[in-house]
C-alpha cells in the first residue's frame, strides 16, 4: 500500500508504529522525501497541510472545518478535496482565487489563532455543518487528544448558532475518546441508526477489547484494517480471539475499511440482521 493511502485510511494523522503495520521504513523516508508527508513531532506523521494554509492565506480566510481539524492535528474521515476556509462576512474574494479553496461566508471574528478557527470552534462547525459520520470522527479525535474537553464543547455547543445547534449537541454528547480511529467512529455513527447499544473498545472477559460491542444483545463489531493482519502472526492470533469470542456465545461481525466507508447500508443490514438473531435465541 502506498504511504499517502496508509495515512489517509487513518484520518490523515497516525503513529509511526501504526504506519509501519502497512509499509516499510524506506517507503516512509522516501515519501517524506519527496514531501508526500511530514513529520509532526517524534513518531508522528501526517498528510501536508502548508498548501491549504496558503491557499487560505490568499483568500484573507482561515482554516476551517476538515482542514481545520487536519490543522489541530486531528483523524478525520476523508481529507477534504480543497482546503475548507471561513471568510469573513462581506469579503470579496475574485472568482479566480476560489478555484483552489472551498470558500465559506461566515462570522470569523477572533476565535482563531490567525491561520485557523480555534479548537472548540472547529469541533462546533463539523458538528453543525457536516454529515453526522464526518462530524463525529473529528469529534472523538478532537476528545481523544485531550486538548478540548466535553464540558467546554457542550457549553460552546449551546451557544452556537440556533442553525445547526441540535446536531451540535447530539454530536458532542455521542462524541467518544475511547473510539481509536476515523474508521471505528464512522462504523459507530452507521449502527447508531439501529436500537441497540454499541460501545467502543470494552474488554469481553479476558479474550480481548473489540471495536464495539452491544452488550444487551451479544454482538461484537470488528473493524478489521488490512494493515493491521499483513503478518501471518497477526492474523493468527486474531483468528483465535474472534473464535474465542463466538465460543463465549458472541455473535461477531467484521467489516472493512471498504464496507464501513462505501456501503453503509451493507454494514446495516448485516448489524440488523444480527440484533433479530439474537432476539430470537433470547
Amino acid at each position: 500500500m502506498d504511504v499517502v493511502e496508509a495515512i489517509r485510511r487513518e484520518g490523515g494523522v497516525t503513529r509511526a508504529s501504526t504506519l509501519l503495520a502497512y509499509v516499510c521504513r524506506r517507503d516512509i523516508q522516501v515519501a517524506l522525501r519527496d514531501g508526500r508527508i511530514v513529520r509532526l513531532r517524534r513518531g508522528w506523521f501526517a498528510l501536508p497541510d502548508a498548501d491549504a494554509r496558503a491557499a487560505a492565506a490568499t483568500v484573507g480566510g482561515v482554516l476551517a472545518l476538515l482542514s481545520a481539524a487536519r490543522y489541530w492535528g486531528w483523524k478525520v474521515k476523508t481529507e477534504p478535496s480543497r482546503p475548507q476556509v471561513f471568510v469573513e462576512r462581506g469579503h470579496n474574494v475574485p472568482a479566480d482565487r476560489r478555484e483552489r479553496v472551498e470558500v465559506r461566508w461566515a462570522a470569523v471574528g477572533h476565535d482563531n489563532d490567525g491561520v485557523a478557527t480555534s479548537r472548540v470552534r472547529t469541533v462546533i462547525d463539523c458538528a453543525r455543518l457536516l454529515p453526522f459520520d464526518e462530524a463525529l470522527a473529528v469529534a472523538d479525535s478532537a476528545l481523544r487528544s485531550k486538548t478540548v474537553t466535553r464540558t467546554e464543547l457542550l457549553r460552546a455547543a449551546n451557544r452556537s448558532p440556533r442553525t445547526g445547534r441540535r446536531r451540535a449537541i447530539e454530536v458532542i454528547e455521542l462524541a467518544d475518546a475511547r473510539a481509536a480511529n476515523p474508521f471505528e467512529s464512522v462504523l459507530r455513527a452507521i449502527v447508531m441508526q439501529i436500537e441497540a447499544d454499541f460501545v467502543p473498545q470494552q474488554w469481553v472477559g479476558a479474550i480481548g477489547r473489540p471495536d464495539l460491542i452491544d452488550r444487551e444483545h451479544k454482538i461484537i463489531l470488528e473493524a478489521d484494517s488490512f494493515g493491521y493482519h499483513s503478518s501471518r502472526q497477526a492474523l493468527k492470533r486474531d483468528i483465535e480471539r474472534y473464535n474465542a469470542f463466538v465460543l463465549e456465545g458472541w455473535i461477531v461481525l467484521r467489516f472493512s475499511w471498504e464496507h464501513v466507508m462505501s456501503d453503509p447500508e451493507y454494514v446495516l443490514n448485516c448489524v440488523h440482521a444480527a440484533v433479530r438473531t439474537s432476539r430470537r435465541a433470547a
